[in-house]
């Protein structure tokens, strides 16, 4: 270690291989609570790159909880969170949607840890057990199309980590890998996170983990998600090549809605939304939702456009399929 924090200090980035190769120490619990959170800080302020990002992921990936079937084209809407946004839990509402539209979601999430209710804590209060086991999870993605990848569940190595991060109380690479570890190797993937100016580092990350198709999405005000109001900017992965674009609810013909029209609540409140929204109930939720599914369709390259997107999302919602995706959900992930 004496020599990668000499390396650091010096501003010298790290390879893939040497981050992997400490991250596989921390996640054998071979290094102190001291050394991770030198070594997190000096990431910190050397400044990361998408190498040293990547091969914290691919540890992740190798020490991970393994589903004993194999998905090749799976997808992923997880965020990063942490946008103080205080926004309904819109992109688990989205991954059924997504679902319904045909794509077969793997959606990653964890508990609350900025807001009053995570994915995990929504999707708890309706039913849906999400410590699952591997052998659920797959004939949830087989059956279902779609599956809940509860990070305390299926990277249980990460408690090593946890300590120095809290101790830390920071942001560090920690909270851009998250949404980039899902244990499956997935073909596509939306995620939200919380800073513009760092999409393209995330991009490049993304492409090194061999996904087709991407995009990173960031709303108004630093939201992890897309939004109604503002200008929303996202960086398209395609075709091996990275670009960053913008839009308003304005390009796409919607209407305005405020961030204070999606806040949500606590667990049981925000199950309640989601419910709504997949029954059609108009609302500022729905709007929000369709937005997203919208982003999310045209992400897995479903569609040309996320306007295309959007009227799907709207279809899919209207016709009761994305509310028949959770009912089937609730039946099998239990």
């Amino acid at each position: 270690m004496k020599e990668l924090f000499l390396q650091i200090s010096n501003r010298q980035d790290l390879t893939q291989e040497q981050v992997q190769e400490v991250f596989d120490q921390i996640l054998q619990n071979q290094l102190s609570e001291s050394q991770i959170a030198a070594f997190l800080m000096g990431l910190k302020t050397k400044g990361e790159t998408a190498d040293e990002i990547t091969g914290i992921v691919r540890a992740l990936k190798a020490h991970a909880t393994v589903l004993p079937e194999t998905f090749s084209d799976a997808m992923c809407n997880c965020g990063t969170g942490g946008d103080q946004s205080y926004s309904f839990n819109i992109s688990t509402t989205v991954c059924f949607v997504l679902a319904a539209g045909g794509i077969r979601m793997a959606k990653a999430g964890n508990r609350s840890v900025s807001s009053k209710s995570g994915s995990a804590d929504v999707l708890e209060a309706l039913g849906i057990n999400v410590a699952a086991s591997p052998e659920t999870l797959s004939k949830a993605l087989d059956e279902v199309g779609l599956a809940f990848i509860f990070a305390q569940t299926m990277h249980p190595a990460m408690r090593f980590i946890g300590p120095a991060r809290q101790a830390m109380g920071i942001p560090t690479i920690m909270n851009l890998v998250g949404p980039l570890a899902n244990p499956l190797d997935l073909e596509t993937q939306l995620m939200g996170l919380y800073r513009v100016e760092l999409q393209e580092l995330v991009a490049r990350a993304i492409q090194q983990l061999g996904r087709k198709r991407a995009v990173v999405i960031t709303g108004p005000d630093n939201m992890d998600e897309a939004a109604l109001y503002g200008t929303n900017t996202y960086t398209l992965l395609e075709d091996g090549k990275i670009s960053q674009h913008t839009f308003t609810y304005e390009d796409l013909g919607m209407d305005k809605v405020e961030l204070s029209e999606i806040t949500g609540g606590d667990a049981k409140e925000n199950a309640e939304i989601l419910l709504s929204v997949l029954k059609n109930e108009a609302s500022p939720y729905l709007e929000t939702t369709v937005l997203n599914a919208g982003l999310g369709f045209y992400a897995n390259g479903k569609v040309a456009s996320i306007k295309e997107g959007v009227e799907l999302a709207r279809h899919l919602i209207a016709d009761g399929s994305a509310l028949a995706k959770l009912q089937h959900l609730q039946e099998v992930q239990v």
